[in-house]
């Protein structure tokens, strides 16, 4: 059958595929501006004698269902304050996803454990099989990233966790209000963490929240993002000026701004919406681009809901030209990460971490010398070269879902005709 003639690609001089920007996002609006503005006029931005952030803290734990929300600076922090309350031993090992941002992998590393990297499964997710392989005597926790907005495997992970006794963490930066199996990520392990960086479902530009319905871990979260100081609790407030100060253990400065605390007030009352959206939209891409020869949609695990935070479309034919192309022809699109973070992070492809120390990944405390190097996790690796990814947001219409695809067809039938003889 005679080949049929593919439109030139934008790449190779021809019209884009779409011309005309996409719709911006547009996160805030007025209620976010009245709210700051109070917290403004308040004449206090400081937590711990403020209330926008106390409110955001139980407005968040109400969303969820858990007993204990704790506010921070960032995603990275939110991390931090849940590996901070488990406390684990320097050398200890945490396992968790080769496909993440650093900020998963940076709180493991100060506070002086080791990550170790579990290869992934179709899902784009951690494979417990390859986790539990990753068990040794040193292993404090599993840390699992629900990537893209894409649920683990949950059931599997827990199983792991409760018959080896290990803290289970998750971390769903990029997967707010997401479900699996009915159970909303973040309440399934122990720990649940979020970012609510500019980017994420829910926003206040950069902050972080860790919940969790463990009173074994309560008062150790709270008082990790404050120093260790015990002024959090209510009953000493009004009375900590007549206290000498007592800082119970090490641990950072992590407070929330009564600013962010405002913004994600605000943000509480539109996250549903946000998210009931994005996976609509999603859902959406991923039936036009079935449709479509040598693309693989966005996956989705079986027995979650995807909340798209981006959409990855993998293709096996062409590596790296296709996140080129797609972008030549209008679309927002580009490489997906690139590479496994450990490849891509000089601490700890080449240790580089406390001065020349290399720690800790010099055994210093008895934990295993660790190489972080290709082939480590050979799944992850070739995904990465396979993959592009595109942001979108809920002012897209189906319009502009439509020419996604449309975009994804005239590239895929572009380069293939390009290495098929005609």
């Amino acid at each position: 059958m005679a080949k049929q003639e593919a439109s030139m690609l934008a790449i190779d001089g021809g019209d884009p595929y779409r011309k005309a920007p996409f719709p911006s996002r547009t996160p805030f609006d007025d209620r976010e501006v009245e709210l700051v503005t109070e917290a403004i006029r308040s004449q206090n931005l400081f937590f711990p004698s403020g209330d926008k952030v106390l409110k955001f803290e139980e407005g968040f734990a109400e969303l969820y269902g858990a007993k204990y929300a704790v506010a921070s600076t960032s995603g990275t922090a939110a991390i931090h304050t849940a590996i901070g309350a488990i406390d684990p031993e320097p050398g200890d090992e945490i396992i968790t996803s080769p496909l993440t941002d650093l900020g998963s992998i940076v709180p493991i590393i100060y506070q002086n454990t080791i990550p170790i990297f579990a290869d992934v499964d179709s899902t784009y997710n951690m494979d417990p099989v390859d986790v539990e392989n990753k068990i040794t005597s040193r292993t404090k926790a599993i840390l699992v990233v629900h990537l893209c907005g894409n649920p683990c495997d949950m059931d599997a992970m827990v199983d792991i966790a409760a018959r080896h006794g290990l803290w289970l963490i998750e971390d769903c930066s990029q997967a707010h209000l997401t479900r699996y199996k009915g159970r909303l990520l973040g309440t399934i392990g122990d720990i649940g963490c979020f970012s609510l960086q500019q980017s994420k479902h829910l926003t206040t530009g950069e902050g972080g929240m860790t919940i969790s319905s463990d009173d074994r871990l309560a008062e150790r979260l709270k008082l990790f993002v404050d120093k260790g100081w015990l002024r959090w609790r209510r009953e000493f407030r009004e009375t900590m000026h007549l206290r000498p100060r007592e800082y119970l253990f090490l641990a950072p400065c992590y407070r929330m701004t009564e600013l962010q605390g405002a913004v994600g007030l605000a943000q509480l009352e539109k996250v549903k919406h946000v998210v009931e959206r994005r996976r609509q939209l999603g859902e959406y891409l991923t039936q036009l681009l079935q449709e479509i020869e040598g693309v693989i949609p966005a996956p989705v695990t079986p027995g979650g809901e995807h909340t798209y935070w981006n959409y990855v479309i993998r293709q096996t034919e062409f590596s790296s030209q296709f996140a080129e192309a797609l972008s030549a022809e209008g679309i927002p699109a580009g490489v997906w990460i690139g590479k496994p973070v450990y490849l891509i992070n000089a601490a700890l492809r080449d240790k580089k971490t406390f001065g020349t120390s290399g720690h800790p990944f010099n055994g210093c405390h008895g934990g295993r010398k660790i190489e972080y190097k290709e082939g480590l996790c050979p799944r992850a690796e070739r995904i990465m070269k396979q993959a592009a990814a595109f942001w979108f947001n809920i002012n897209w219409s189906e319009q502009d879902i439509r020419d996604v695809a449309g975009a994804v067809r005239k590239v895929m039938d572009g380069l293939r005709a390009k290495v098929v003889p005609a």
